[in-house]
């Protein structure tokens, strides 16, 4: 046991359950890095901490639903890695799923071309345009993680057919076969209950929660991408760091940066979230 060798010896007499004693513990070595690498498993912990597999049950369960750790049945128990991507540059769900150190893959369920009345409205094309629809259910570590529709106008959308779109950011695809680098957009999100079709894709329950992202993709002033993205709302995190604006510290509240985070699959569904968010972006694109 000499990777999870700093335990701390639990207090019998102590009025604090044997579960929050443990609970305390691993929540102080999660702190530390200590099992960032590999998170014991309940015969492990209740081995190296004497305790009954029920008591570490209950700890694992706590961490669990506070999203610290995944814990599925017959699976060793996984810390959540999660990564902040910055406000004020193009994201890639592709690039954000591989830096939290998930395996990313897509399921490419259609691809293409349509006439589409409310796409050539958002792209500000003709009545008779043609767009190139493309929708993929994304994968992190071979769980449903979103499902993505996005539109392109015809002449840049063309480019997608025959591209590597399984295993490859659409960002990176299209800068290769076309040259086109998105350079800024706007952004809307808003938390939301999924269609029940669209959450038996994303393998949620009925009345789980997804955060619908909403893009406008621009290269220049013209608008080249409209996209329509629901992540799971259990795996998804937006976070925004604040200052006071004004002179010593008075005024209001400002937005200094923003982030976006991504964890692997629990195992059980959470409360829906009633909370909406909007944000603009600009810069060049990751891929």
């Amino acid at each position: 046991m000499s990777e999870h060798s700093s335990v701390v010896l639990l207090d019998r007499s102590s009025p604090l359950p044997l579960w929050a004693q443990l609970l305390a513990d691993l929540r102080r070595r999660l702190e530390k890095g200590e099992l960032d690498e590999s998170f014991p498993g309940e015969l492990e912990l209740a081995e190296s901490y004497g305790v009954s597999r029920n008591t570490v049950r209950e700890a694992v369960r706590r961490l669990r639903a506070e999203g610290t750790v995944v814990a599925e049945r017959g699976r060793r128990p996984r810390v959540v890695r999660e990564i902040l991507q910055p406000i004020g540059a193009f994201y890639s769900l592709f690039d954000t799923v591989r830096a939290a150190g998930l395996e990313q893959r897509s399921i490419v369920r259609s691809l293409e071309r349509r006439r589409d009345a409310a796409a050539e409205s958002k792209l500000g094309l003709g009545a008779a345009a043609t767009v190139v629809f493309l929708e993929r259910v994304r994968l992190a570590d071979g769980e449903p993680f979103a499902l993505d529709r996005v539109w392109m106008p015809d002449e840049l959308g063309v480019s997608l057919f025959g591209a590597e779109l399984e295993t490859r950011g659409l960002y990176d695809e299209l800068a290769a076969r076309s040259g086109a680098r998105l350079t800024g957009g706007e952004e809307r999100l808003r938390a939301v209950v999924p269609p029940e079709p669209d959450a038996e894709l994303l393998g949620l329950q009925p009345g789980g929660a997804a955060l619908a992202i909403e893009r406008l993709g621009r290269i220049g002033e013209r608008a080249v991408e409209w996209r329509r993205t629901l992540v799971r709302g259990d795996r998804f995190c937006v976070l925004a760091e604040l200052a006071v604006a004004g002179p010593a510290g008075r005024g209001a509240l400002e937005t200094v940066s923003a982030s976006i985070s991504v964890r692997p699959a629990p195992a059980s569904e959470t409360e829906p979230t009633r909370a909406a968010s909007s944000r603009s972006v600009s810069g060049r694109s990751p891929g």
